[in-house]
């Protein structure tokens, strides 16, 4: 069971234990970290029984754990570090489908986040994926981890002035760091007959996607698959973003319709939150419902804005249930949430506004 923990602010150093039973790995992984001066390497495993063993005695502020192990792998290591000694875990995966999979369901055992190896098990270029590894390792470091039954406050608080409804014809959610598990909870909690079309931008790698979708698809009854190009958008169907693409909204006729696109957006992410929410709330205006969820960043407010400043309406994750709260907290502060309501309430929010 998850505990809520969140790292002390004051703390001088990010202090991290490596664990990946290649010796190759686990020295360029500390000698890319030890090269931020802000982290500190406290210590190394090789599997999965002595990384738990150097929680328990080290208590470091971030795991970086390989999935694939001999022995106890990164999976079980993690479900036990969360049951005896709640950390954030930041899972490092490989190329191979199987991976891929335990990676998203590494992020329902209690992972803060993932990062994928960029050639494989043992990467010789890891080196690649320094800026990135350094940055999801800090992120992690500050994450808030809650328990699987978290009490969440009963009620909701809405920004500005009730207004009347306007038929919803579309929900447009976004979400990263934490996302997945949030989104899941979220959709899980949807009834296939929706009146409404859904759109999902989660970050996430394109490989990583489809294990997500089949996810999904697991735990809900709505009709989950990835968004296609020149694909219409049609009520009681969730479409998830490609991964490798953005993903736009256009009008086609009558219909509305998926466009993808690989142009760089403002905020260099990719799928953009942004991109995504000014398109629906162009195409839609007063019928589009905006949601952000968990993450970090600034990516989805302005998304958001247009789409409350088009006369629809928008919900955002409050700071109590989110892993990070950085993009739900930029959408609030420019003016551009509705109601700001926890994890547990979102879906019945959801359904009052549509």
């Amino acid at each position: 069971m998850r505990h809520s923990a969140i790292r002390n602010p004051q703390s001088a150093l990010i202090r991290v234990l490596v664990v990946d039973d290649s010796s190759f790995m686990r020295t360029s992984l500390t000698h890319i970290l030890k090269s931020d001066k802000s982290v500190d390497i406290v210590g190394t495993a090789a599997d999965g029984e002595d990384a738990i063993r150097q929680v328990k005695q080290l208590s470091p502020d971030v795991v970086l754990l390989d999935i694939e192990m001999p022995g106890m792998d990164g999976l079980a290591a993690l479900a036990h570090i969360m049951a005896e000694c709640p950390t954030p875990v930041l899972m490092l995966s490989g190329l191979s489908k199987r991976d891929a999979a335990i990676a998203i369901k590494s992020l329902d055992h209690g992972a803060v986040d993932f990062i994928s190896k960029p050639s494989g098990v043992i990467s010789f270029d890891i080196d690649k994926l320094s800026s990135e590894l350094i940055t999801k390792v800090k992120t992690a470091a500050s994450a808030r981890l809650h328990k699987i039954d978290l009490r969440l406050p009963d009620e909701s608080y809405q920004r500005g002035r009730p207004k009347l409804e306007t038929r919803k014809s579309i929900v447009i959610i976004g979400a990263s760091t934490g996302g997945p598990a949030a989104v899941a909870e979220v959709l899980s909690a949807l009834p296939r007959d929706i009146s409404t079309a859904i759109i999902v931008i989660q970050h996430m790698g394109p490989q990583f996607v489809p294990s997500f979708v089949q996810r999904l698809q697991w735990g809900c009854s709505l009709n989950i698959s990835i968004a296609r190009k020149g694909q219409t958008i049609s009520p009681g169907r969730a479409l998830i973003a490609p991964g490798a693409y953005h993903t736009r909204t256009v009008q086609n006729g009558h219909t509305k319709k998926i466009r993808l696109s690989g142009q760089a957006s403002p905020n260099r992410v990719c799928p953009s939150v942004d991109y995504a929410m000014e398109s629906v709330a162009n195409a839609y205006g007063e019928g589009a419902l905006g949601v952000l969820l968990t993450g970090v960043g600034t990516d989805g407010a302005r998304g958001m804005k247009a789409i409350k400043d088009a006369g629809g309406r928008t919900i955002a994750q409050d700071e109590s249930s989110c892993v990070v709260f950085g993009m739900p907290k930029a959408a609030i502060e420019i003016g551009g949430v509705d109601e700001v309501v926890p994890l547990s309430r979102i879906a019945q929010t959801i359904l009052r506004m549509i």
